[in-house]
């Protein structure tokens, strides 16, 4: 398999990075009652529960943890088999029919809102105060319904030998740096030719940058608003045409093409994420230093920080059920063992301010710097209508990169029509 089909494949479905990191440390335990004093605290007992998730990736350190925490707790947790794909229908067909399980996973965005009847309150819950700004899953009132696997970001991946981020912060900076890039023979910034590197990445700034993304893509299907009409597309629209007068021709650029060019110093700038460190790794020794900065689309200041999947817990399971779940839970985000699994085990970023990550490659670093001082936006096209970025985005941004005559303007306008016809 092509290793962009890879990466793509882990975007739609996993918060998972490459690189070992370090972490943090915490002496709290779940399910511990209280004890005379001076005598050790012993745990409480709780009924047994069931566990489900989507991540096969990390389903054998699931088990070992299982076993952690019944070493800890005497408590136990039983891990039903990850299912992959099959995941969704499964989970779905699992609560309809109130078999369970106790703690499950959930998708952001459209899963969740499917299920959300079966998403318990946890707002009440200790460890759901050290959930990163931003980032937690919520309900339609505001309550914490999910905390975070762990977080993934995006915005411009550049060489720092190449670009320094003090002079890309606006329109009039970007395109300045593309065109003395250009003259000096460079590849100033490249997208790629796949959906999410194409279109769906990239137009994500203009919706979260709306006061309400949510809101505002709802209207957007209704046909009450427009791409066209809305000034932050509009100067959207400006930074698309920077890209197709200075910069080589995405149609001609596939991620592994991409990323080879930036690791041999021929693309000063890339729009990538995080993940993409797992690919320069291949190259061994850069030669020079990477970061990340934000996409300055309106001076955007901030990283695209999303969420891939959550843990949620049965808000129709037995009450004794609910509370060995939230046990569990708060076991794993305040514990050693369970920290060190988030981390170490599962290589996840971070989604909890109380847990240290130290080792990071340089791009995870920077998503989660961003992500526990809140500078950080959402990833509203987890909120788009199902299979639109595909289907619709993605043709239409192809027609603009391939037509030499086409205006940003125009392709706004074209935009607006894919979408207009993707959600009749």
């Amino acid at each position: 398999m092509r290793k962009v089909k890879k990466v793509v494949g882990m975007l739609a479905a996993t918060a998972l990075i490459a690189g070992l990191m370090g972490c943090g440390s915490s002496n709290n335990n779940a399910g511990t009652g209280n004890s005379p004093s001076g005598s050790a605290a012993v745990p409480e007992k709780l009924p047994k529960i069931s566990l489900f998730q989507s991540k096969v990736e990390i389903a054998e350190s699931l088990e070992a943890l299982a076993k952690k925490y019944k070493e800890e707790t005497g408590n136990e947790v039983e891990i039903w088999g990850s299912a992959g794909d099959a995941y969704g229908t499964q989970l779905q067909a699992k609560l309809t029919a109130g078999q369970g399980p106790t703690v499950f996973s959930v998708g952001t965005g459209s899963e969740a809102e499917k299920l959300k009847s079966y998403l318990y309150d946890l707002s009440n819950e200790p460890f759901t105060a050290n959930i990163a700004p931003n980032v937690a899953l919520k309900s339609d009132d505001g309550k914490v319904v999910g905390v975070p696997y762990g977080v993934e970001g995006f915005g411009i991946v550049y060489n720092k030998s190449l670009v320094d981020a003090k002079d890309v912060t606006d329109l009039a900076s970007f395109t300045k740096t593309l065109e003395k890039l250009k003259a000096e023979g460079k590849n100033g910034f490249s997208l790629s030719q796949e959906d999410y590197f194409l279109i769906a990445h990239i137009i994500n700034m203009p919706f979260a940058l709306q006061p309400d993304p949510q809101a505002f893509i709802e209207k957007l299907n209704k046909g009450e608003v427009k791409m066209a009409d809305t000034k932050e597309f509009q100067e959207f629209a400006k930074f698309m045409d920077a890209i197709k007068a200075n910069t080589k021709n995405p149609m001609e650029v596939k991620y592994d093409t991409q990323m080879g060019d930036f690791a041999t110093g021929k693309n000063a700038m890339v729009h990538q994420g995080n993940w993409s460190y797992g690919m320069l790794q291949e190259f061994g020794e850069l030669g020079f230093d990477v970061d990340m900065m934000p996409f300055p689309l309106a001076g955007n200041t901030k990283l695209s920080v999303g969420v891939a999947s959550n843990w949620a817990i049965n808000a129709k399971a037995d009450p004794n059920q609910i509370k060995a779940g939230t046990a569990f839970l708060n076991w794993l985000f305040t514990s050693d063992a369970g920290q060190n699994a988030i981390v170490n085990e599962f290589k996840f970023i971070p989604a909890m301010t109380n847990i240290a990550a130290n080792d990071l490659d340089p791009l995870s670093k920077a998503v989660f710097e961003a992500t526990k001082s809140g500078q950080t936006v959402t990833w509203a096209f987890n909120m788009f209508p199902a299979g639109i970025i595909g289907n619709d985005l993605a043709p239409a941004t192809q027609s603009y990169f391939l037509d030499k005559n086409m205006t940003g303007e125009q392709f706004l306008k074209n935009l607006d029509a894919a979408w207009a016809k993707a959600t009749k």
